[in-house]
């Protein structure tokens, strides 16, 4: 009998998935100081392409190269980096999997090195500990015409990866980026058309949804990545994503993707630093290992499209119980992928039936910068190193992003002399 994991899904496209497991979204920092694709992110999507997933997602791809969650991130706003996108949906596909590419715009959530005058829905800045070594200015609110001509630029980034070879893409409406920004009350005071009632917090969500399915056509496959909840007192609550998803309903998209948190209040990885507000866990839950999924079956009740869920996910029973209990349709693994990167195919094959969680052993604040260190290795074409401590991770970290800034920098300020 089949693993229920291997079991293929059907998009309302009429694409079909290999099974149900998907390596999701996880930051590379791997693009070069003009901010492409290089030889080493074809090394690590090779990687991953024979992991035995049936969809991989890229890292967080910009669509404004001055909106960076970090300074290598890939970055589609013009067609200089047409080649080097193509060779990369090549290798992301070289395994017979789906390759999506996750497409960003990180409104007010750049480091201030990167943009010291970034653009959100409204003038609220960041409030995150600055002793954890982030720098955010005060972000401007968007003119019509920014809004305008930020909603052109996904267009214009869906299609260039479809020109490019990836097999779909997905919009980032999660984790405190533009997207999510607009959708909270929390970063979105706009008492415009573009603010206010929660039909018109998502009046950007819609508009961008419907420029990127004009540009790729009927049968590309498009999916999107929404908060169950901001997780914070005040911001996007999971009743409000439920009432978004029904709207979300009509628009055609074929897969969606839900997550949790912020940079403010990092649920993704597990971790809170705020008043959760009225989604917080409730006893009666907070033993299911997934950090969504108590969440994300009110949201699967009302969707009329596949439901994948991502975040603490780790044993195989969970998974399936998942799915059976109509809680989703695709489990999304990430910092597994990393400390194992052939896991998907063992589950399938019935050889494990936990997921390796290494970062059990680390302290919240290495988390990010070890699986960052393992990224590394894997783009160099090794394996990952489980050994490695977290202070040692941090150090190595630091001095690498810190080296990746100053190239940046460096890059922009030759292009502008």
């Amino acid at each position: 009998m089949a693993h229920p994991l291997a079991r293929p899904l059907d998009l309302p496209c009429g694409s079909t998935l290999n099974n149900r497991l998907a390596k999701s979204a996880m930051s590379e920092g791997l693009a070069d100081a003009s901010n492409h694709s290089t030889s080493r992110l074809e090394v690590l999507y090779r990687r991953w392409a024979d992991s035995g997933a049936g969809l991989l997602l890229t890292g967080n791809i910009q669509v404004d190269r001055w909106h960076l969650e970090r300074p290598n991130n890939i970055v589609i706003d013009d067609d200089s980096g047409r080649t080097q996108l193509t060779r990369l949906a090549a290798a992301g596909k070289s395994g017979g999997a789906h390759f999506w590419a996750q497409l960003s715009h990180t409104g007010r959530q750049v480091s201030s090195h990167i943009n010291a005058a970034p653009l959100s829905p409204s003038d609220v800045e960041i409030d995150i500990i600055r002793e954890a070594g982030f720098s955010f200015a005060k972000p401007s609110p968007m003119s019509e015409s920014e809004i305008g001509h930020a909603i052109e630029q996904f267009a214009f980034a869906a299609r260039e990866v479809k020109r490019a070879g990836f097999t779909g893409l997905s919009l980032h409406a999660a984790h405190g980026y533009l997207i999510s920004q607009f959708l909270s009350p929390l970063t979105n005071h706009r008492t415009d058309s573009w603010g206010g009632s929660l039909e018109s917090r998502a009046r950007f969500m819609f508009d961008v949804i419907a420029a990127v399915r004009g540009a790729v056509g009927s049968h590309f496959p498009v999916g999107i990545k929404l908060n169950t909840s901001d997780f914070l007192r005040g911001g996007f609550t999971n009743a409000e994503c439920v009432e978004l998803v029904k709207l979300l309903n009509g628009t055609g998209l074929d897969l969606l993707e839900l997550s949790g948190g912020t940079l403010e209040q990092p649920k993704v990885v597990g971790v809170t630093l705020k008043d959760e507000g009225e989604d917080g866990r409730r006893a009666s839950t907070a033993a299911r290992e997934a950090y969504f999924v108590e969440l994300a079956g009110a949201v699967r009740e009302v969707a009329r499209m596949p439901v994948m869920v991502t975040g603490g996910f780790r044993s195989v029973a969970g998974m399936v119980e998942a799915l059976d209990g109509g809680d989703l349709d695709v489990v999304g693994l990430g910092r597994p992928l990393i400390a194992d990167p052939e896991a998907p195919r063992r589950v399938l094959a019935g050889e494990i039936g936990t997921l390796l969680s290494p970062e059990a052993a680390l302290s919240a604040f290495h988390v990010l910068a070890w699986n960052n260190m393992q990224i590394e290795r894997l783009a160099d074409g090794l394996d990952p190193d489980l050994s490695l401590s977290g202070e040692a991770a941090l150090a190595a970290f630091a001095e690498l992003e810190g080296k990746n800034m100053a190239a940046l920098l460096e890059h922009r300020d030759r292009r502008a002399a």
